[in-house]
């Protein structure tokens, strides 16, 4: 708006806001700036709009003109017009906003010189100030006005406020500097009188005024918000009463609440008082309440919401437990009874739920006793006896239960028949449709159906909840998605209700959305007589992706190149082994195994490679054993053994039999030939006395002496385990040229007789040490492998032939341990009077 105000004279105006009301005549017509060496001028004032075409012009003075020099005219860096001379002058088109800078400069060959400079400012004049509206918070407060300015006017701009009671005028400069929005607070106003408000601005490119605001104090005041409280009635949990209070003169209230969980609010309008009764609230629930209030009813403004949240108490439940069940025989006599049941919603429930009673009742009894318990839990679970049962399950808070949900148990469930053609289609989304035709004609009437589903792969011994729903007998299909994954494969049931009983079920497998499997199964083989059985376990749950539909077995030649024969299995069959036979024997066959969905086949599990034995190989494993057995027995057979030792010793290699020479030719066994009788004398003939015997070698022992001390011993003694019926014979090789170790006697046993148990102990020890003394053994030793059997050293060319009772068994393939040394002599022990058989010594 422009010129004058349509509220305010123009002397008054003139007189009280001058500061700000310059008239559109007076702004200056042009700009000039004077300097030292010259002047600058333009022919517009220092302020244009865009679009404005402007003349600058640059003077010298006298003194500072130099013919030699061009005096020129720059735009920021850019030079725009030069002349020789005192003078020079252009045009320039103002395109842009914002502030331009023009100088002049003399240009000389040694440079330049400044010599003055002009700013010309681009922008528009001020538009309009709309939406003025002016506000006071409370009763006690100080009004404030806000306006929109319009456009962006990039230079200078003055706005003043023009307050006006009929008949003073009060001018107020603007505080706020945005550039947008206007403010700008009044002084306190009185209540009833009526005001003018007229909003001027100004530039200088031009002036406008707002349209005037008529208003009363009444009409501006915004009250505080009211501060209120919610009590609600002992006896009810859906009734309230709402007090609040107000500033002074606030007389009118409005009212809206709703529950939490709801977006749209329930009004109660005009309020005229300090208090409000609310009914009909639902129980157990957290409610909104926000009040509002103003002056009058139908002037000013109303207050900002105040907010206040409360839950209502509690209320006895009103709903109807979903209930479900599962029986199970426990031997003859019982039963196992799992109930299940859905939580109540939070409008049925009507409270916090603190605990489930179960009822039970046989009804097979002529009088009944009902058993009461009580669980916090969805479920539960009760052996009982083998009767029918009628069982109700309410829930309970602090309010009351609710009426009570009752299933009938039936043990004739075989008698109603079950839903017909029951089937899973795959939807996707997590989502499986159920559809199934009624059952078979029936005496019993249907009062609807129940479909019940699981997870096949769940852990049984968590025992989770089964998931279900009860639908009207109108329903031949359901869409389930509770609980429902994609790639997972459920167990569906469909039930009929009887009259409350549930009927027979009729089951299928069902899955949202499936994949081939990621894994094949586990396979074992067994090799069998004339085949192979082939068993595989489950594949984990979370690689089948979906329900099996199928395994396939795929045997293979292992170097044949022909297709591998296929072994199909449907997963309706349950079978979990499968026996393959047409095989044959000695051949390799590679084996593995696939699980297939309805999305395809996946990868192999394990493979095997196997191959049947022929008749050949059982029939070496059998003559081996066989041998095997019979060398055994011919063992223990003496006679027997003698018979294969005379056809083995013909058999064997000669140098075999000269590996161990007969000690029969031996010095000292040819003096015992022919000192029989003298051996036959008392042992204490000979005890030494110094009576000579001599022999070339010093073999002769007289006495069996046991070694005091632990000398190194240059004896060896070595034994022979092979001997025959007749005497084997032990020789003591004592070192040449050494002293020969002294031995104390060996003492005999009580009775006269030498104790067998000593006399090979001694000799084992002293052959012990011999070989721990011993760094070498000869060649000609056969059989030196081990350090606990004796062996024997040959001291002569003789055979065996020449002395059949000093006849050994040269072979080492025969144990040892099944001859017992005898020793019928007591006293002192010598060569001449041992005679030791071979079959004394044991391994």
């Amino acid at each position: 708006m422009t010129g004058t105000s349509p509220v305010v004279s123009d002397s008054n105006r003139s007189e009280v806001c001058s500061r700000g009301d310059v008239a559109a005549d007076r702004l200056p017509r042009g700009a000039a700036e004077l300097c030292d060496k010259g002047n600058m001028t333009a022919n517009t004032s220092s302020r244009v709009q865009p679009g404005s075409s402007i003349t600058l012009s640059c003077q010298l003075k006298p003194q500072h003109h130099i013919k030699q020099c061009r005096i020129a005219i720059f735009f920021n860096s850019s030079e725009l017009t030069s002349s020789y001379g005192s003078s020079v002058s252009t045009r320039f088109l103002v395109h842009a906003y914002g502030k331009h800078m023009f100088t002049c400069k003399i240009l000389c060959e040694y440079g330049k010189k400044l010599i003055c400079g002009i700013d010309i400012e681009s922008g528009n004049p001020p538009d309009e100030p709309k939406n003025v509206s002016c506000i006071q918070h409370g009763t006690d407060g100080h009004p404030v006005c806000t306006w929109d300015k319009g456009r962006l006017t990039y230079i200078n701009t003055t706005y003043v406020v023009q307050l006006s009671n009929g008949t003073d005028v009060l001018c107020t400069s603007e505080e706020s500097l945005d550039t947008r929005f206007g403010s700008l607070a009044l002084s306190k106003l009185h209540f009833d009188s009526t005001y003018t408000i007229v909003v001027a601005a100004f530039n200088e490119l031009g002036s406008a005024f707002s349209q005037p605001l008529v208003f009363m104090l009444i009409d501006i005041v915004k009250p505080h918000p009211p501060k209120f409280s919610v009590e609600f009635e002992h006896s009810s949990a859906t009734n309230c009463t709402l007090s609040w209070h107000n500033e002074a003169q606030v007389q009118h209230c409005r009212l809206r609440y709703r529950p939490l969980t709801r977006h749209g609010w329930s009004m109660v309008e005009s309020l005229n008082g300090e208090k409000c009764s609310l009914h009909g609230l639902e129980p157990y629930t957290t409610y909104e309440f926000q009040l509002s209030c103003k002056i009058h009813p139908k002037r000013g403004l109303w207050s900002n919401w105040s907010t206040y949240q409360i839950r209502t108490p509690e209320a006895v439940p009103t709903g109807l437990l979903d209930v479900w069940y599962r029986q199970q025989d426990v031997g003859s006599q019982q039963l196992n009874i799992s109930l299940f049941w859905k939580a109540l919603s939070k409008s049925e429930a009507r409270g916090r739920i603190l605990q489930y009673t179960v009822t039970f009742e046989a009804l097979d009894q002529g009088s009944p006793m009902a058993e009461v318990h009580l669980t916090n839990q969805t479920s539960y679970a009760r052996v009982v006896p083998r009767v029918n049962y009628k069982i109700t399950v309410t829930a309970e808070n602090s309010r009351g239960r609710s009426p009570p949900a009752s299933v009938v148990t039936d043990l004739g469930t075989a008698d109603l028949p079950p839903p017909q053609e029951v089937s899973a289609i795959a939807m996707g989304n997590s989502s499986i449709l159920i559809s199934w035709k009624p059952p078979i004609s029936s005496t019993a009437s249907i009062t609807g159906y129940i479909v019940e589903w699981s997870d096949t792969q769940r852990n049984t011994r968590l025992k989770p909840h089964p998931a279900w729903v009860k639908l009207p007998t109108s329903n031949l299909s359901t869409v389930i998605a509770e609980h429902i994954k994609d790639e997972v494969c459920y167990q569906i049931s469909v039930f009929a209700l009887y009259q409350g009983r549930a009927g027979r079920a009729a089951s299928v497998k069902g899955y949202s959305s499936a994949k081939a499997p990621s894994a094949g199964p586990q396979m074992y083989t067994t090799l069998q007589a004339n085949g192979i059985l082939v068993s595989w376990e489950v594949i984990p749950a979370h690689h089948q992706r979906g329900c099996i539909t199928g395994y396939h077995i795929y045997l293979q030649k292992s170097d044949s190149q022909v297709d591998p024969r296929v072994y199909a299995i449907s997963s309706m069959s349950a079978q979990c082994s499968l026996y393959i036979t047409d095989l044959q024997p000695g051949e390799h066959y590679s084996l593995w195994m696939t699980a297939s969905t309805a999305a395809g086949e996946g990868p192999w599990g394990n493979s095997e490679l196997i191959r049947l034995e022929s008749a050949g190989d059982w029939m070496t494993v059998v003559l081996t054993c066989s041998i095997f057995i019979f060398s055994a027995c011919i063992c223990s057979v003496p006679l027997a053994r003698k018979a294969l030792h005379s056809l083995l010793t013909t058999l064997i290699p000669q140098w075999q039999s000269k590996a161990i020479p007969d000690p029969a030719n031996a010095t000292w066994a040819k003096n015992y030939m022919c000192m029989e009788a003298e051996l036959r004398w008392p042992s204490s003939l000979f005890l030494p006395s110094t009576s000579s015997f001599e022999e070339p070698d010093p073999t002769q022992v007289e006495e069996a002496f046991v070694k005091p001390t632990t000398l190194a011993l240059q004896d060896k003694v070595l034994f022979s385990s092979s001997g025959t019926k007749g005497h084997g014979d032990w020789v003591l090789e004592s070192s040449l040229g050494q002293e020969e170790p002294k031995y104390e006697p060996l003492t005999g046993t009580a009775d006269g007789e030498l104790c067998a148990q000593q006399l090979p102990d001694l000799y084992r020890r002293i052959v012990a040490e011999a070989m721990e003394h011993t760094h070498s053994v000869p060649e000609y030793i056969a059989n030196p492998t081990s350090s606990t059997a004796p062996t024997y050293l040959p001291l002569g060319t003789g055979t065996a032939e020449d002395h059949p009772e000093l006849e050994c068994d040269p072979l080492s393939m025969f144990p040892t341990t099944c001859l017992t040394p005898v020793f019928p002599y007591e006293g002192n022990l010598t060569l001449d009077t041992v005679k030791i058989n071979c079959s004394s010594f044991t391994r």
